[in-house]
């Protein structure tokens, strides 16, 4: 159950937190500075609380560094579907080939040999 638990909360807290940080820019011409940091503000509070409540609850079935990477990772995701989706920016083959990269990244540090 943790092993898919904590991986969704900490992916949901990447989306949460890719949306503050870009989110705003689409309305960038319609809502001020102030108005713009107010709402960032307001989706990284629920962000911290599925960070930490993740991290809390999977250290053990996942080591501090390997739900740091996943976090990490899927930040850098959810930073290029958002950019993607809500800014409408283009991902090219080149960054779609970093993903893959990324994949392969995850897979290697989440990996913990059978001991027996």
């Amino acid at each position: 159950m943790k092993r898919i638990f904590v991986p969704i909360l900490m992916l949901a807290s990447s989306t949460l937190m890719a949306t503050a940080w870009l989110g705003h820019l689409r309305f960038r011409n319609s809502i001020g500075f102030w108005m713009a940091l107010g709402a960032s503000w307001l989706l990284v509070l629920p962000e911290y609380v599925l960070n930490v409540g993740a991290t809390r609850f999977g250290y053990g079935t996942y080591s501090g560094a390997q739900m740091a990477s996943f976090h990490l990772a899927g930040g850098v995701i959810c930073v290029a579907l958002i950019s993607h989706y809500l800014l409408g920016e283009r991902l090219g083959a080149i960054q779609l080939f970093g993903f893959v990269l990324l994949a392969v990244a995850m897979v290697l540090i989440m990996y913990r040999p059978s001991m027996g």
